[in-house]
């Protein structure tokens, strides 16, 4: 009879201590991201929410804040506010989240990866784990890779085949410093701004050009305010990182911390599989609307590697020559 009331008593409290810490999470956390559902990076944020409201059933709910409102659409700001706690959960940008996260820069250095093959052997490698660590010893818990793709050029004033056609162009850059010497390596004239800023600023022809992969190009419709020209240089990719804060993780249950990894795990692979699955078809939706695209040979390839060594002789000290290393080892095994 003893032994039955100490179950019961046992029950009962764990019964009371998961309803205690149940009620201590939120009613919704916020999910920060710069792009909205319309591009890949929303839809990798939008897959993620799902997976977790119907695998908690509905216990965890979480709520997309995109075009980085939750930081006043300033985009680098971002995992400062994750780590403080101002924003709970994050489908982020490692080029945003460099200036707080050196390692991140990792994938910025100019011409690194050739391929996607590449960039797996990085991100699911011994240097993915380092960078994963990184973050959370910075205040954010890791949970999983997504992919915002690799970064071409575009301009409105003449076709890219060798470095000495960049020199003099004005080109928008996001706020990192390792753009900013990427191109100033080239003879460009880099300018910063949010992403916000930079498609007003290529209407008015403040900036010639800009960087970003070729699903934001053809979301966006750059080619609608005077981008006619593409070149297809490969030349950075920019994973995603799906994140919380460590703050909130820690009140998490294990059990939901290993649903919400896991979730996060499998919105990234849908995601990451579906946009390069739909690479091809969103080229050739560009080249349909008139837009120049310019296909690098490997010879004026390695004439833009060789003109930007000087970045990685400033940067890789910075980002820590083992994990620069690790990275080209990887990346040279990939091959």
């Amino acid at each position: 009879m003893l032994k039955r009331r100490t179950f019961i008593a046992a029950a009962a409290a764990t019964l009371l201590f998961s309803s205690i810490a149940h009620a201590e999470y939120k009613d919704e956390y916020t999910v920060s991201t710069v792009l909205p559902s319309a591009f890949p990076w929303g839809q990798a944020a939008d897959k993620w929410v799902e997976l977790v409201k119907e695998r908690s059933d509905g216990r965890i709910n979480m709520k997309i804040y995109s075009n980085s409102q939750l930081v006043s659409g300033d985009q680098t700001k971002e995992f400062s506010a994750m780590r403080s706690g101002i924003i709970d959960m994050a489908v982020g940008s490692t080029i945003n989240w460099s200036p707080q996260v050196p390692e991140l820069n990792l994938f910025s250095l100019p011409f690194l990866m050739p391929d996607y093959a590449a960039i797996d052997a990085i991100t699911q490698g011994e240097a993915g784990e380092a960078i994963f660590a990184a973050i959370k010893k910075r205040g954010v818990t890791p949970l999983a890779w997504g992919e915002n793709g690799f970064r071409e050029l575009s301009n409105s004033k003449r076709a890219i085949k060798e470095p000495a056609d960049v020199e003099g162009l004005k080109i928008r850059v996001v706020g990192s410093p390792l753009f900013q010497d990427t191109f100033t390596a080239l003879g460009a004239n880099p300018t910063q701004m949010s992403w916000a800023d930079a498609k007003p600023a290529l209407t008015t022809g403040a900036v010639d050009g800009q960087e970003n992969p070729l699903s934001v190009f053809d979301v966006a419709r750059i080619d609608q305010v005077g981008q006619q020209h593409l070149t297809l240089w490969r030349y950075m990719a920019d994973p995603l990182v799906f994140a919380v804060s460590n703050s909130v993780w820690s009140e998490f249950s294990a059990e939901d911390q290993e649903l919400l990894k896991q979730a996060a795990i499998d919105a990234g692979e849908w995601e990451i599989e579906k946009s390069r699955a739909e690479l091809d078809a969103t080229l050739a939706g560009i080249k349909e609307r008139g837009v120049q695209v310019t296909e690098l040979t490997q010879e004026q390839h390695d004439a833009f590697v060789e003109a930007t060594q000087s970045v990685y002789e400033k940067w890789t000290p910075r980002i820590g020559e083992d994990l620069v290393k690790t990275a080209q080892e990887a990346v040279a095994n990939s091959q």
